[in-house]
């Protein structure tokens, strides 16, 4: 069955006046409009309780049978850095195909990394931010997941990995992923804050190949040759295993495919990486 598609709305551009009001009745809190926080599909404000409240706008046809739950069923992971969660609920919006969720959770102080998914510069963070990268990832691929992560709100399967490095990389014969692992599955560095280590924003996380997680940071380096070398060394045994460079070639896939953009400073790096990649690949049948 095909889902209906809804009307695209950028939230940056909308009147969210009758949202936040809901938010506010249903959380029983007050959102500092002030500090509102506005991208394409999500907002977020700090609340009279010096707590944050994410609201974010989801169709039908990017909600999976799992549900649209990843912050509330984040909550159980132990060992990971990521903000508590306290509350949630979900409201259809009236006569669209469209899902409507707030989730309010600890107030991070640490700003993200990034002001975007990549940086141009390198944000120059301390060996104490890497261990804390390095333990909660380690922490979350060791745990179990009842979901699937769903990577730029598309659940990842064996077929998407197939059909995306087929079309970019028909070289690569063999595209089977071996290990799949829990993932964050958007770990770019509008997610990470800094210099004090957090992994936010968790709505779409859930097993995915092994290395999924270190291939989006790393891949979000490539315009800062230095920083990209250092994700790479710090999460070695998960980009060198077969998945993991499957993983690195599918982001590269995503930059260099179809839709490439010839002014995006990951671009020529990206295509050196992928023949690099495809090359380690084939000699590692």
């Amino acid at each position: 069955m095909t889902l209906p598609v809804p009307c695209a709305v950028d939230l940056r551009r909308e009147s969210l006046d009758g949202v936040l009001d809901r938010v506010e009745r249903s959380l029983q809190v007050r959102l500092d409009r002030e500090t509102l926080v506005r991208k394409r599909r999500t907002v977020g404000a700090r609340t009279d309780r010096r707590t944050w409240v994410r609201i974010e706008r989801r169709g039908f046809d990017r909600i999976g049978a799992q549900g649209w739950n990843g912050p509330e069923s984040a909550a159980v992971l132990s060992g990971v850095v990521m903000p508590w969660w306290y509350a949630g609920f979900a409201w259809r919006e009236p006569g669209e195909p469209v899902m409507w969720r707030a989730d309010e959770m600890e107030l991070v102080s640490a700003a993200p990394v990034g002001q975007a998914a990549l940086v141009i510069e390198d944000p120059r963070l301390p060996d104490a931010w890497w261990y804390a990268l390095n333990t909660s990832l380690d922490a979350l691929a060791a745990q179990s997941a009842p979901r699937v992560a769903t990577p730029d709100t598309e659940t990842i399967t064996q077929e998407l990995v197939t059909a995306t490095l087929g079309k970019v990389f028909p070289g690569v014969a063999d595209t089977t992923v071996e290990e799949w692992r829990p993932a964050h599955a958007d770990l770019t560095w509008a997610n990470v804050t800094g210099p004090e280590f957090c992994m936010i924003d968790w709505e779409d996380w859930g097993m995915a190949p092994r290395g999924l997680d270190a291939a989006t940071l790393w891949g979000h380096s490539l315009a800062v040759p230095d920083l990209a070398e250092r994700v790479w060394s710090e999460r070695r045994p998960d980009l060198e295993s077969r998945s993991g460079r499957l993983m690195a070639l599918f982001f590269c896939a995503k930059v260099a495919g179809p839709h490439a953009h010839p002014e995006d400073p990951r671009l020529k790096p990206a295509r050196r990486e992928a023949a690099r990649l495809i090359v380690e690949l084939h000699a590692s049948g």
